[in-house]
């Protein structure tokens, strides 16, 4: 009788061990949610935003499964700096500052020592000393670096090639694109164009205005600086050129799409995928510290000729051979 009663719980105890088995190994497999967030001007549905959770995708990660992208909006630079404070209240993992850099500098202050993948789109993170170089970041920033202050002359150079008539420009620019504005007049002086910098105060901005305040004989031609605020305002910006025939030059592809004349730059959508995988790597275990600072090596030049169209404009042969694209 002992023996049988034995036997009876032995099995009793190896029938409650297998029934607990699949829940424990379910327990185990069960996908560690990676939070990731960022304080942003562009909504979510923004293209950089969307290439950007395409690519956590690809990568394995599911939204609300195993991924949450948490976005704080930011109407203005004060919004970056209270968006990441709040981010670090939450259980965040790793750190997105995208675009200016009030983004950066605000997410150092409020995370501390959590991973930052950065993507400076509108700022020189070495020469303003964020890391110590690019192949070695060191802290616990890595990212992405789009070097758009170098890009100046270049924008000022196929304005001047496609249109050397004009002579004069009024270039838009704000706070956080201050740096590109005093590149393009000096690449400007350099190239016998006379340009008139406007300022463009607390977004959303007014542009009839800041148009009003340019010279009479530098409405011929406009030039836009990189700004988070400008590109979420593309659409008003094309308007703007199209309403007042202006030559118009961008430093984005999106802005061409919008109705703008010309852009030259890197890939944004691109950039932001490159940070997602970034972000993937950091989560596997990398160290900010070990991964280099990245830049991009292709620029785009995109031509609107329904746009050159509208204007009565002719686009030089040789600049259209040159474009990435041609929108037609």
């Amino acid at each position: 009788m002992t023996v049988t009663i034995r036997r009876r719980e032995l099995l009793a105890a190896l029938g409650g061990a297998a029934a607990a088995w699949p829940l424990a190994a379910r327990a185990q497999q069960a996908p560690k949610m990676l939070r990731v967030g960022t304080v942003s001007a562009q909504p979510r549905s923004a293209s950089v935003w969307m290439a950007f959770e395409q690519r956590m995708v690809e990568l394995g990660y599911e939204q609300g499964k195993n991924f949450a992208l948490e976005i704080v909006p930011a109407a203005s630079t004060q919004g970056f700096e209270r968006g990441y404070r709040e981010l670090a209240a939450r259980n965040i993992d790793i750190v997105l500052a995208s675009g200016p850099e009030i983004a950066l500098k605000s997410a150092l202050a409020a995370g501390r020592s959590l991973p930052i993948v950065m993507i400076a789109i509108e700022y020189d993170p070495l020469a303003l000393g964020y890391v110590t170089s690019l192949a070695r970041p060191g802290g616990n920033v890595t990212g992405l670096f789009f070097q758009q202050i170098e890009l100046a002359m270049k924008r000022v150079e196929l304005m001047k090639d496609a249109f050397p008539h004009l002579q004069a420009a009024t270039v838009f620019w704000d706070a956080i694109s201050a740096d590109q504005w005093q590149a393009t007049r000096n690449a400007a002086a350099t190239l016998g164009l006379r340009v008139a910098g406007i300022e463009l105060r607390q977004p959303p901005y007014d542009y009839e205005l800041a148009f009003a305040q340019s010279p009479p004989n530098h409405r011929g031609e406009l030039l836009v600086m990189v700004s988070p605020f400008f590109f979420s305002e593309r659409a008003q910006l094309a308007n703007l050129v199209l309403r007042h025939r202006m030559v118009s030059m961008f430093g984005a592809r999106e802005f061409a799409d919008a109705g703008g004349l010309l852009s030259y730059g890197a890939s944004l959508p691109g950039m932001y995928r490159r940070a997602a995988e970034l972000v993937d790597r950091l989560a596997k275990g990398a160290k900010p510290s070990d991964l280099p600072i990245e830049q991009p090596t292709k620029f785009e030049l995109v031509i609107n000729l329904k746009t050159a169209k509208a204007l009565g404009l002719t686009v030089p042969l040789t600049l259209q051979a040159a474009a990435d694209e041609v929108i037609e």
